[in-house]
């Protein structure tokens, strides 16, 4: 008895030992990052008061807006037109894209002359827009104009990150 006991103890011990050494393994191929404050990813700001981090699977696009400190704002997701907010980020419910409206409070008003493009590709354009109130709404978009060469294959060559 004493030695199939042992032999279950091995056998387990065995089992997580391996699983423990294929995490960081795993992690490094499924992990993207998206909801980091620090992702592992090029900045693709095109402001220098934001961090704009992209990340594509299955020709779906993410974007995640970060402030200088780190903190996540909001992300959504974009693939052929379509955008898709999710739930993350300080600012989640303050994100408007074609398919969804913003939730911002009654009383603030956006200042639209203070807008800022945060970041753009061939696909989105994203917006961060001052409110009244202090607060930021983001307004996500295609591109209305033609965009420079490249942009819709490389957004490193649509957006310059000062530091």
């Amino acid at each position: 008895m004493t030695m199939m006991k042992l032999l279950r103890h091995r056998a387990l011990w065995a089992s997580l030992v391996v699983m423990g050494l294929s995490a960081p393994a795993f992690a490094s191929q499924s992990g993207t990052g998206l909801g980091q404050s620090w992702p592992n990813a090029q900045d693709m700001s095109a402001s220098t008061h934001w961090h704009v981090y992209t990340f594509d699977n299955n020709g779906v696009r993410y974007v995640q807006v970060n402030d200088l400190n780190g903190n996540v704002r909001v992300a959504f997701a974009a693939a052929n037109g379509q955008f898709l907010v999710l739930p993350m980020g300080r600012n989640a419910q303050q994100i408007s894209t074609p398919q969804q409206d913003a939730s911002v409070s009654a009383t603030a008003v956006p200042l639209p002359s203070y807008s800022e493009t945060v970041y753009r590709d061939g696909e989105v354009q994203l917006n961060a827009v001052p409110m009244s109130d202090g607060s930021t709404m983001f307004k996500a978009t295609q591109p209305t104009m033609m965009v420079a060469p490249g942009c819709d294959t490389d957004p490193a060559e649509c957006n310059t990150h000062l530091n």
